[in-house]
């Protein structure tokens, strides 16, 4: 009896070790986008948090659309030479005892959808907002999607070593076109060529820039009192009585910081900074990690997966195909929600119903990465996969689940593709067949007479899917305009309905599959859509294939 008792308390305490171990790593960890509209600096905030976290060691500059270095998480070809994020950018670093897992997402209107299913992985979102532009029209889009799943935002305004708007009415625009409730946890001292650093609210600290290398930052000085005198000592008289000004300012018009407020979506805390020169970013980060929420519970059809829970869930938010041109690999990219995954542990794949297991999971760095062997709540692991997964797929240690929220879009543009190279039919096929997967274009095949038509939600998608067909594949294509207004997937009660009979008969030129097989009509203008919708009550057309 003593040696079972014994053996019984040495299993307890080693549950007890486990237990404690895995809620300290699910503690540690902080998972968050970085969403703007274009050229606010998105990209360049990125690689400085990763430049301050010492995941490199020198950063890339991104100027006037050119990429002099090229930016560390811009690892497609073409963006390197665009100067643009066209794909989100997974990226991971440790700094203070936290583990950060970044998503740098795409500005561009054209790519959103990416962002749109990336903030279903994020546990919360740092805004960036150019100070000479403010609030752009990208921004308020993906800003309604973070406060529709009341996501904790925080905002960065940037440049501010470039001549730009005030910062009070930069802070009024904020709250009035994004419905915030600010704070702000900085504040600038003046702004563009008047410009000498920011006060930091949030710890009570003044930081200077430093005019004769503006990549540099002088050390922060502590300032519990700004009314002291020393203060003219380093900013000069007048620059002084303006920041005693605005932070009296600051303090009457705008409610002290609450983490509760801001973990609800209901507080939205202000840094100012310039991430191009360093400037007010270690501010930003050291903020972060104390406030943002470590991995949070995420809901699925059938319940509320809470992260501390012991059996491992998972969703696929993102499809990269040929990530390595050298090894034509295509990774699915899974965000944890619950328990720990393993490497070399069966899982089930809940839409196919049937046990997969990973030898090699990834963890990123930008275009490194790593083979992890255990991974928690709130990290992302990239998956080799063989053309099992789709966007929205759920891994589970056995359980079904379904997790919500993760969007699918109907394409808004379309055009005939067409092989510009007959030599090269193989590779066009295997490209078009993979770069499909990673749901940022949808392809349909007629009926009629076999051509293959491309959807996508973004004109510029065209022209990436083009760029990365020749230098990912070998293969090249043209396209051909095509008149269509709407993609709908048809759902009718049977087959052999004399309403689907006669449609199909009557719109035999519109009718294709899509790469499930899945019948769709392409409707060529909003009234022919109507009226067939009309003549054809049995039928019903969904804007998506999900349903």
């Amino acid at each position: 009896q003593i040696i079972a008792l014994r053996k019984w308390k040495s299993q307890k305490s080693k549950y007890f070790c486990i237990r404690m171990n895995f809620e300290t790593e699910i503690s540690r960890r902080r998972t968050f986008g970085i969403i703007s509209h274009p050229d606010a600096g998105k990209t360049t905030l990125t690689e400085k948090l990763l430049l301050f976290g010492g995941a490199i060691q020198e950063a890339g500059a991104v100027k006037s659309n050119k990429i002099k270095k090229t930016a560390t998480s811009d690892f497609m070809e073409i963006e390197r030479q665009r100067g643009i994020s066209v794909a989100t950018s997974v990226l991971a670093f440790h700094y203070k005892d936290k583990k950060i897992n970044i998503l740098d997402t795409p500005g561009h209107k054209d790519f959103a959808e990416d962002t749109f299913r990336t903030l279903t992985a994020v546990d919360s979102v740092i805004v960036v907002i150019d100070v000479a532009k403010g609030v752009e029209e990208q921004t308020e889009k993906l800003v309604e999607v973070c406060r529709m799943r009341n996501i904790p935002i925080i905002v960065f305004i940037n440049k501010l070593d470039r001549e730009g708007k005030d910062a009070f009415d930069l802070l009024d625009e904020v709250e009035q076109k994004l419905g915030f409730k600010v704070v702000p946890l900085s504040f600038p001292i003046g702004m563009g060529y008047d410009f000498q650093g920011i006060y930091n609210l949030w710890e009570k600290r003044l930081r200077l820039f430093n005019e004769g290398n503006k990549t540099q930052i002088s050390d922060s000085i502590d300032f519990d009192n700004i009314n002291d005198a020393s203060l003219s000592d380093h900013i000069g008289e007048q620059a002084a009585g303006q920041l005693r000004e605005d932070i009296e300012l600051v303090t009457e018009v705008y409610p002290s910081f609450d983490p509760s407020a801001y973990l609800n979506g209901e507080q939205q805390p202000v840094f100012f900074g310039s991430a191009l020169n360093n400037f007010g970013v270690q501010e930003l980060l050291d903020a972060f990690i104390e406030i943002a929420p470590s991995p949070l519970a995420k809901k699925s059809e059938e319940r509320l997966v809470n992260p501390d829970e012991k059996n491992f869930s998972g969703f696929v938010f993102k499809i990269h195909a040929n990530m390595d041109p050298k090894h034509r690999d295509r990774l699915a990219f899974v965000k944890i929600v619950s328990g720990t995954f393993l490497r070399n542990t069966p899982y089930l794949h809940v839409r196919l119903d049937k046990k997969l297991k990973f030898s090699s999971p990834n963890a990123f760095f930008a275009d490194r990465k790593e083979v992890v062997s255990t991974s928690f709540p709130g990290d992302i692991v990239g998956l080799h996969d063989t053309g099992n997964f789709k966007i929205g797929d759920t891994l589970t240690s056995g359980e079904e689940l379904q997790f919500k929220g993760i969007p699918s879009f109907s394409p808004e543009h379309f055009r005939y593709i067409n092989n510009a190279d007959p030599m090269k039919a193989k590779q066009l096929a295997k490209g078009i067949d993979q770069l499909m997967d990673e749901g940022v274009a949808q392809l349909f095949t007629l009926d009629l007479n076999g051509r293959k038509v491309i959807g996508t939600v973004g004109a510029l998608q065209f022209e990436v899917i083009q760029y990365r067909l020749e230098h990912e594949y070998g293969a090249k294509c043209s396209y051909e305009n095509l008149n269509v207004h709407k993609a709908c997937w048809i759902e009718t009660p049977e087959t052999n309905h004399p309403e689907y009979i006669d449609f199909a008969r009557v719109k035999s030129k519109f009718l294709a599959k899509d790469k499930q097989g899945q019948q769709v009509f392409l409707a060529d203008s909003a009234f022919s859509l109507q009226m067939t919708k009309e003549k054809y009550p049995a039928l019903e057309f969904h804007a998506t294939s999900e349903f």
